[in-house]
């Protein structure tokens, strides 16, 4: 890395000017992502409740994300061939599917569903990462502006929005659903399909996106041969791994995804229901999605290079390691609703944190590789989801926040040592 890409990573003072119109994209991107997942997030916390014969909701959503997995080892190259644009639009196609096959759930619909919608987020969420990471590279360049600063408005305002869709999408379930009193057919079958039409907005509104005018949006494999298209595959994926700076990012990646997994998996089912009763879930993933909304869209506006990120991220591991200590020391099932609430918030405010940072983060640092390093990033959330998915059943609440509090620990140290080795590595230019 040159002295130019260095200084651009740790200072944080450079000039600003009013920003044209690369903004327009992030805009559309991010309500498109707001639409598709406000119908696929309710949906997928209806899972275990409404598809409970042999536990197919359950199996659906292991199989999502094993599938998940897998795809995001080769979703760097997908996006290559297809471009971000395209591959946006299609990576849309999986969250239709998944919610339609919710109106008739057998295990011919769902699983197949399942499978396919991995490949789809697969593509979608490398497909993010890589279109706004280009807009705000190509934003800061036509307007003077300096790239950190921009990277982090535009992964704010993203997530941010992002963030609003648990919010939006519980209220929805709450208004369609309060009156049901003939069984759950009627009910959520409405539901669905309000959810259907919903992403079918979010579609549409992605076909707006305009192509970034990079070499990244070029396909790249057009008219390989199939030998290059392997070799290419081997290297996207093998590649960022040998980048002492992913490996050092790679402790972070997978705890990012380990604590929203508990928030799904652990802190619903076992914190808030025995006290605030099944109603009371909605309320608190309301304030949890509202917390992280607003924290994305601030911590994005305080992102300006790695010193900010560094403060930042250190912030958010303060919140949550207090916040699973709490836990942890506190008897959870005798926590009142104000103190769940609360505990609602701080869990909202970390994963804003974890977010905006991590997405800043691989922008910055990874600029050359930029598909393959968010193709690492899912590989590590959704392989870290996965493992709570499927063992949570069968461990303790305690040995749950142990082993969350013993990967933050460590995923802290790491990522102080990655900072300092980019410190280290600009100050040798000298």
């Amino acid at each position: 890395m040159d002295l130019g890409e260095e200084a651009r990573l740790l200072v944080s003072n450079a000039p600003i000017r009013a920003t044209v119109n690369h903004a327009r994209d992030v805009h559309v991107l991010s309500f498109a992502f707001l639409l598709i997942f406000l119908a696929y997030g309710a949906a997928q916390n209806l899972e275990s409740t409404v598809n409970t014969e042999e536990d197919l909701g359950t199996t659906s959503l292991g199989v999502l994300y094993l599938s998940f997995t897998f795809f995001s080892l080769v979703a760097s190259l997908v996006v290559r061939a297809l471009g971000t644009k395209n591959a946006l639009v299609l990576g849309t196609t999986g969250y239709w599917l998944f919610i339609a096959a919710n109106l008739k759930p057998t295990w011919f619909t769902m699983i197949p569903a399942s499978v396919y919608l991995g490949f789809a987020a697969s593509i979608i969420w490398v497909g993010q990462g890589t279109y706004l990471t280009s807009t705000a590279r190509n934003h800061a360049r036509n307007n003077g502006l300096h790239e950190g600063t921009i990277i982090g408005n535009f992964n704010g305002e993203f997530w941010g929005v992002f963030a609003s869709h648990q919010v939006i999408g519980n209220i929805i379930s709450l208004v369609v659903l309060k009156n049901e009193t003939d069984g759950r057919t009627n009910g959520t079958t409405i539901l669905f399909i309000i959810f259907l039409c919903i992403v079918t907005l979010g579609i549409a509104l992605m076909c707006f996106l305009r192509k970034e005018d990079s070499k990244e949006e070029e396909p790249s494999l057009s008219s390989s041969s199939l030998r290059a298209s392997i070799l290419s595959l081997s290297k996207s994926v093998v590649a960022p791994l040998t980048n002492v700076r992913m490996i050092l990012a790679i402790p972070l990646i997978g705890y990012s995804g380990l604590q929203a997994a508990f928030v799904w998996a652990k802190f619903t089912k076992q914190v808030v229901t025995p006290s605030l009763g099944v109603s009371g879930v909605g309320g608190a993933m309301a304030i949890y999605g509202a917390s992280d909304a607003i924290c994305s869209l601030v911590a994005g506006r305080l992102t300006s290079g790695l010193p900010s990120i560094t403060f930042l991220v250190s912030g958010g591991t303060v919140v949550q390691a207090i916040v699973f200590t709490w836990l942890l020391l506190g008897q959870s099932e005798t926590l009142g609703a104000v103190y769940l609430l609360l505990i609602s918030a701080l869990l909202g405010i970390g994963d804003g944190v974890f977010n905006t940072q991590l997405n800043a983060l691989i922008g910055i640092l990874f600029k050359h590789d930029t598909e393959g390093a968010f193709a690492q990033l899912k590989v590590w959330q959704s392989a870290t989801i996965s493992v709570v998915f499927f063992l949570s059943p069968y461990i303790s609440m305690d040995t749950m926040l142990v082993s969350i509090l013993s990967v933050l620990c460590l995923s802290y140290v790491c990522f102080l040592t990655l900072t300092v080795r980019v410190e280290k590595s600009f100050s040798s230019t000298f």
